[in-house]
């Protein structure tokens, strides 16, 4: 099969564990662009953490953020489309969530901006994770609903219990589509339409370029979606199981180049 793209999760896939990328990485991707292949960076990060990333591999195009709920222009620094949660629905999942789960602290990605409830004043430090508060905005929840949101956030106790994910997609039904991207303690919800694999494929289609012209590479289950639709997906060897399971393969892990070492296997 001939390939021509590339998609890539970032945490934990193309960025080793100290998120840096390695010269070997980058010059495998130069490499793909030089020989004419599409390179599309996927993640679940909001466009707010992207900067640093495109500093260590230069400027790649437009990129998918919030797990497809964004695509974002580096250069412009602009978000060029969106697909996002009507705020009426995000109160709807709020009441149903904290009704649920009286424990969990609540956070909304909006455009370039997070907000985050105020019970997290009182959450414990591994709630709180790698959430910097100084300069964010935070306060009763429902005051920042005023617009909508393309990530609402759920932070529960840890250790969260096996399975709290689906549990949550359950309770949410069809209004939200629920992942993760680290563990079980800190679900992703989005618009039910948006995952990363729509966002990358309507980008890819503009140049032609079909699914099975795709390499994919992923780490979580919120890369489930783009490893099922690429015509190869690859899982790096430190991926959530059910990623593993799903990939057409599995490369070698974030710490040893794994994308890079299926990138110039293919580039020959």
């Amino acid at each position: 099969m001939t390939y021509r793209a590339i998609a890539t999760d970032l945490d934990g896939t193309l960025l080793r564990s100290d998120r840096s990328v390695s010269s070997r990485t980058r010059d495998a991707v130069i490499g793909a662009e030089s020989a004419g292949w599409t390179f599309v960076i996927a993640t679940g990060r909001p466009p707010r953490w992207i900067s640093p990333v495109v500093e260590q591999l230069g400027e790649r195009g437009l990129v998918v953020c919030a797990n497809g709920a964004a695509v974002y222009d580096p250069e412009r620094h602009e978000l060029v489309a969106t697909t996002a949660l009507d705020s009426g629905v995000v109160a709807e999942l709020v009441d149903d969530i904290q009704s649920a789960h009286p424990g969990a602290v609540l956070g909304v990605e909006q455009g370039f901006d997070f907000a985050i409830d105020e019970q997290v004043r009182s959450a414990s430090d591994e709630m709180i994770g790698s959430w910097r508060l100084d300069g964010l905005r935070i306060g009763p929840i429902r005051d920042f609903l005023d617009r909508p949101v393309l990530k609402l956030i759920v932070r529960l106790p840890v250790p969260a219990p096996v399975g709290v994910s689906e549990q949550v997609q359950q309770l949410v039904g069809e209004r939200a589509l629920v992942t993760h991207s680290i563990d079980e303690s800190f679900l992703e919800l989005s618009h039910p339409l948006v995952h990363k694999a729509a966002t990358v494929e309507g980008l890819l289609l503009d140049a032609g370029i079909a699914a099975d012209e795709v390499v994919a590479f992923g780490d979580m289950p919120n890369d489930l979606e783009l490893i099922r639709w690429a015509g190869l997906g690859v899982a790096v060897a430190n991926a959530d199981e059910r990623v593993r399971h799903e990939a057409d393969e599995v490369t070698a892990s974030n710490d040893e180049d794994g994308v890079a070492v299926v990138i110039e296997r293919l580039l020959g």
